[in-house]
């Protein structure tokens, strides 16, 4: 079994990605802004799901979201970034405060 942590599982290609994971016997913790959706969606693997919440801009949170992932599972196998932020504007004509922000 692999442990997979997915950002923006609420909806698309995120929640998706969680079906395929949690059909083909894995675990999921699947993260969205607000996770309620997830229990809802997903009802049928509550004991390989983990819904948890995650602004992906909040670095704390994203760390408790390893942390509350590594004590129920013992680990992340695999990692799908599908969550993201905007940065508006060319790449290099931007500020790295910019970028972080």
């Amino acid at each position: 079994m692999k442990v997979w942590l997915i950002t923006g599982t609420s909806r698309g290609f995120g929640l998706a990605i969680a079906r395929r994971a949690l059909a083909g016997w894995d675990a999921v913790v699947a993260t969205a802004r607000n996770p309620a959706s997830l229990e809802t969606e997903l009802a049928e693997y509550d004991t390989r799901l983990l819904p948890l919440p995650l602004d992906v801009t909040d670095e704390a949170q994203a760390g408790r979201v390893v942390e509350s992932a590594v004590e129920r599972f013992g680990g992340i196998d695999v990692l799908v970034n599908n969550a993201g932020r905007g940065l508006f504007g060319a790449v290099e004509e931007s500020s790295l405060t910019e970028a972080r922000a």
